[in-house]
């Protein structure tokens, strides 16, 4: 049997997908089935995948649901115990499997495990920073919550799941349009460890017109609303919702919405912010704005601020 199940669902990705592909099908380790979802592309997405022969690839087509919806769909046709999530338009460096499966074999009592990851935005590349005490070379067992207040260790192109995982904690929510990977991984992190490696093993590609950049409506995002329950007696998961209602703030102040501010301002304990976020926060829509845009870029010339952090 197959070790893992890489799951690709594709919508409107012809310039991207074979070069996702091939970074899949050139893996050190090669004990995998590849599930490809066609989620109702209207450009040539599919007959750039159809190019390709591998006998590890199976390949499904269906009219457009969404991202949730597409990677639940695809998720649940995968044939093996291991879920390897991928988009359609990022990369893995040849060793990504091979690093999964050790730390399959490091941990075999867990079920989700990750890789450090490098990002691709405006031409250049960033690593990416977590916030880990004992981060070094080798792998840990970490508090999803705690290691993912500066950027997240649990991604969907260096995330392996056991299948049983998302029948304990659910499926990707087909109403969020954007944040819905970070809704999943808080039911995740509530439930369990990730099991982490320090080695950069893929890069996330944020491009013009993905769906990281073209969402930019609050009602669109995930609001967390769900998990504030659990916030008292965890107090990682209050500071990772703090730090995502900071982002909502911020986002609200830039649509000019008062309600969704203060709605979201009031549930923050502002001890979870740094002196840079209060300050930001008190920042009036245009001063953000201007910010936002001096962001972008200082990272053409290859400097990285992160969100407002």
């Amino acid at each position: 049997m197959r070790r893992f199940s890489v799951v690709i669902p594709v919508f409107n990705k012809e310039k991207y997908i074979a070069e996702t592909i091939k970074s899949v099908l050139n893996q050190t380790f090669s004990n995998f089935e590849v599930v490809i979802l066609n989620d109702g592309s209207t450009d040539n997405s599919e007959a750039e995948i159809l190019k390709f022969k591998d006998p590890r690839i199976r390949y499904f087509s269906r009219e457009n649901s969404g991202a949730s919806a597409a990677r639940n769909f695809a998720i649940q046709q995968a044939e093996t115990e291991y879920i390897a999530l991928m988009d359609a338009d990022d990369y893995w460096y040849p060793f990504y499997l091979e690093e999964q499966n050790r730390l399959l074999n490091d941990f075999p009592e867990e079920s989700v495990f990750a890789t450090a990851t490098e990002i691709k935005r405006n031409g250049k590349i960033f690593s990416n920073n977590y916030s880990i005490k004992t981060f070094g070379k080798d792998s840990v067992l970490v508090d999803y919550f705690e290691a993912s207040q500066l950027d997240s260790v649990l991604l969907s192109i260096s995330t392996v799941l056991k299948k049983d995982v998302f029948e304990n904690v659910g499926w990707y929510d087909p109403k969020i349009k954007s944040g819905e990977d970070t809704d999943l991984y808080v039911r995740i992190g509530i439930k369990y460890k990730v099991v982490f490696s320090p080695k950069v093993c893929a890069t996330y590609m944020v491009r013009k017109n993905s769906l990281f950049q073209s969402v930019k409506k609050l009602e669109e995002k995930a609001n967390f609303e769900a998990y504030e329950v659990h916030e008292k007696d965890n107090l990682a998961l209050k500071k990772f919702l703090d730090l995502n209602r900071y982002s909502l703030c911020v986002l609200a102040k830039i649509e000019g919405n008062k309600e969704a501010f203060q709605k979201n301002f009031k549930k923050i304990d502002q001890e979870n912010l740094s002196k840079k976020q209060q300050f930001l926060l008190r920042q009036n829509k245009t001063i953000l704005k201007y910010l936002s845009k001096t962001k972008d870029n200082l990272e053409k010339l290859g400097l990285r601020l992160g969100t407002f952090k």
